[in-house]
């Protein structure tokens, strides 16, 4: 966001830095911040409410929900950026990596060939425009079996809003979905035959076999050639996380077992979990919970998944019963660690000469209420 030089402040706020939080004032000039200091009488008075960076979210799918509000329903891609950069916003979100699936492997409509472009450009049209407040990136979802993916990874991975890839099998069996008896019987559900089921798996594993391995190497060394980070996404176990570390992932999105997030951090990936598990008590698929990994302490940071609200509430229920985290590290899961894995420098800590991206937020009822959102020192919510 750009516009005229701008100084002011805040005084009496609860400030969360990178390793602390404090009673105290942060003033900022020109869009960064220039101190923080436990004093300061002059400024905007925010009555002890806390004061946090801005929440930065590695992946959200909420962007598809705002293209296809109803089944077969589309909308204007820009109107449907504006719409889904509005809810961001709103719950704290400075730093939006909108993460698109390359690669079939289910019947979105939202992830066909003629959608994806839509939608990323209408993201980038809707920024070059004005129209968006929050930073939003492009995540790039690579189902790596796909026959598809090399095709449209040449096609889609050169939009300038690439910010970030990962790879991932939808394979069912393993990883995301290793409980395979009760992935077959949501098929069956849906009312596929035994027969539909068989085929429809042999031609998944077929793809698997033949596809997989090579489109692992071919988008690490794209992401490689590029200086963009590299995800690795469901890993199940150590020969996962191996294999993901040594084609260049720095980050271990959502493994499914603890001994895969332990042997991620044992290669120095950050660790990355989505804010629904944590909240609702759990993952949907049964995989491992969040608040196993947050007990054991393997737990770096959250993104949001397909609710973009779990992030703040994550920070917030992490500093209660029975967890009980400071809320400098609370708040860092939603920040300073997401600013990390996506090797962005100039964000995710309130400290002299960073982004002056900020969110003021108090609690009622034990939940978080953002009351205020600054991006690049402009008021945005």
């Amino acid at each position: 966001m750009k516009g005229t030089a701008v100084e002011f402040a805040f005084k009496n706020a609860q400030v969360v830095t990178a390793d602390d939080s404090f009673l105290g004032s942060v003033l900022v000039r020109d869009g960064k911040i220039v101190a923080v200091d436990r004093s300061g009488s002059v400024g905007e008075d925010l009555a002890g409410d806390v004061l946090m960076p801005g929440v930065i979210d590695l992946h959200t799918d909420n962007l598809e929900k705002h293209f296809f509000p109803r089944p077969n329903i589309d909308w204007n891609p820009i109107s449907a950026a504006v719409t889904h950069d509005g809810c961001c916003l709103s719950v704290g979100v400075t730093t939006v990596f909108d993460s698109l699936s390359i690669g079939t492997f289910n019947p979105s409509v939202a992830r066909n060939h003629d959608n994806l472009p839509r939608l990323a450009n209408g993201l980038l049209a809707a920024r070059d425009a004005g129209m968006l407040k929050a930073d939003h990136r492009l995540h790039w979802r690579c189902e790596t079996p796909a026959d598809d993916l090399p095709a449209r990874l040449e096609q889609l991975a050169s939009h300038p809003l690439t910010s970030l890839f990962s790879l991932m099998d939808h394979t069912p069996g393993q990883r995301q979905y290793r409980n395979i008896e009760k992935h077959l019987a949501n098929w069956s559900a849906n009312g596929m035959s035994a027969q539909d089921i068989d085929e429809r798996l042999a031609g998944i594993r077929d793809r698997q076999g033949r596809n997989a391995a090579n489109n692992r190497r071919l988008v690490a060394d794209l992401a490689k050639s590029r200086g963009i980070p590299l995800a690795s996404h469901d890993d199940e176990d150590v020969e996962h996380v191996d294999e993901a570390a040594d084609l260049g992932a720095t980050v271990s999105e959502f493994p499914v077992t603890i001994e895969a997030a332990r042997r991620a951090k044992e290669r120095g990936m950050v660790v990355v979990m989505g804010g629904p598990n944590l909240m609702r008590g759990g993952s949907y698929s049964g995989n491992v919970p969040a608040s196993e990994l947050a007990d054991a302490g393997l737990l770096d940071a959250f993104a949001s998944d397909y609710v973009p609200r779990s992030l703040i509430e994550c920070a917030f229920a992490l500093t209660a019963a029975p967890f009980g985290w400071s809320l400098a590290r609370a708040v860092a899961v939603v920040t300073e660690a997401p600013a990390r894995a996506a090797q962005l420098t100039d964000r995710g800590t309130i400290t002299s000469g960073a982004r002056a991206d900020l969110v003021r937020v108090n609690t009622r009822g034990g939940l978080p209420v953002v009351r205020g959102v600054w991006v690049e020192g402009q008021r945005a919510a």
